[in-house]
């Protein structure tokens, strides 16, 4: 059986992405496949916090993107009606590590990574739907009937990958219990200088200042999975659900367009007791998906490249290269996804008591324990995690 690479990527999100350049970087022979026919870099925002830059400056790109980001000197937890409940000091440990926290569009970031890849090693159009193992190779079965034979697998897919429940059954999204709107508004004349996310009886509402005087959103109600009510709201269906909280929550729901809207549910996967699997390993969402109450799904993506080209250096085989990779990430992504889910819970209460205990606890959190438990969360220096 001829071999078409020694490596192959399914997936072209910012794990693919940043894995192809690394490999590039390390002139790695790979081949990457994406289900889309084109790459538009469609989304809305997120963060990257000074562990995702940490890992863009260990792959040579951070400076780039810095330029693409806008930065965040703070980040607060509010309540429906303003008041802080959380503000932790994120500027403290940016100087501490020497990173600084972005927000960054998905689109500005997926096409900056798309630019870095040769074009010859992309491949669009190909929905990976199944894989064959056999001694020294895998076959790898695409939806329009073609294959790809490769030495080694990085299953990049998303949350909803079909090739890891072809290898974990069991590993299918899980639903959060709660329905998210997301989008970005231009030019609104709205000055937002810093991120922040209100707490309410009614949901969440996120929003953070991005580059170019745009200003990402969402928000978050409970709801049951795939509700046919949710699936329908419009902006002035928002607009009256959270007509009761603070400003500039109304404004920036009143700039936005029906066409602006992204909806979905928010899902993530139980942690997995493995992300390799002989010559085959998991990365990013489709080995640790996580709910974005952490705002930590790129980032550990990007971590997780980092460890990979940090392994793949040692003068070891890629399979052992692949074991040492899921011993420096296993606990610290399961982490991350546990947590996340507990605080998405937690955030989403309604139970009017319920929400009154949580916030006065909030606002009495010392200082130093809430600093110290950010510090574990960016963990910037997680290069050194179980190394």
């Amino acid at each position: 059986m001829n071999i078409d690479s020694e490596f192959t990527i399914i997936g072209g999100g910012v794990a693919g992405l940043a894995a192809a350049i690394g490999f590039q970087n390390n002139r790695i022979d790979f081949s990457l496949f994406e289900q889309a026919d084109q790459l538009k870099g469609i989304g809305a925002g997120f963060g990257l916090a000074a562990n995702a830059m940490q890992a863009l400056e260990y792959l040579g790109m951070r400076e780039d993107i810095e330029k693409l980001g806008h930065h965040l000197d703070s980040y607060k937890i509010l309540d429906d009606k303003g008041k802080v409940l959380v503000a932790p000091n994120t500027k403290t440990l940016s100087q501490k590590y020497n990173q600084r926290n972005f927000a960054i569009h998905r689109a500005d970031l997926h096409l900056y990574l798309l630019s870095q890849v040769e074009t010859q090693s992309l491949h669009f159009g190909k929905k990976a739907i199944d894989l064959t193992q056999q001694k020294g190779f895998i076959t790898i079965h695409f939806a329009d009937g073609t294959t790809h034979c490769t030495k080694y697998l990085i299953i990049a897919d998303g949350v909803k990958s079909p090739l890891r429940q072809k290898l974990i059954p069991t590993a299918v999204p899980r639903y959060a219990g709660y329905t998210c709107w997301r989008a970005t508004i231009d030019k609104s004349g709205i000055a937002l200088q810093n991120g922040s996310e209100t707490w309410g009886q009614k949901g969440r509402f996120g929003m953070t200042p991005l580059t170019h005087k745009r200003i990402y959103w969402y928000a978050c109600i409970n709801a049951t999975f795939q509700n046919e009510t949710y699936r329908d709201y419009t902006i002035a269906d928002l607009r009256r659900h959270f007509s009761h909280y603070h400003d500039p929550i109304p404004e920036i729901l009143s700039h936005t367009q029906d066409s602006d809207l992204i909806w979905n549910d928010i899902v993530d996967i139980k942690p997995l007791r493995h992300l390799a699997y002989g010559n085959i390993l998991l990365l990013g969402d489709a080995g640790h998906a996580t709910t974005p109450n952490m705002g930590q799904g790129a980032c550990q993506a990007l971590e997780d490249v980092a460890v990979l080209m940090d392994e793949l250096t040692e003068k070891i085989s890629v399979a052992k290269a692949f074991l040492a990779f899921e011993k420096r990430r296993l606990q610290r992504t399961r982490y991350i996804t546990k947590t996340s889910k507990r605080i998405g819970e937690v955030a989403q209460w309604e139970n009017p008591f319920m929400i009154s205990l949580r916030n006065t606890i909030l606002k009495n959190i010392p200082s130093k324990m809430s600093q110290a438990n950010l510090e574990k969360l960016l963990s910037v220096d997680f290069m050194t995690i179980n190394k």
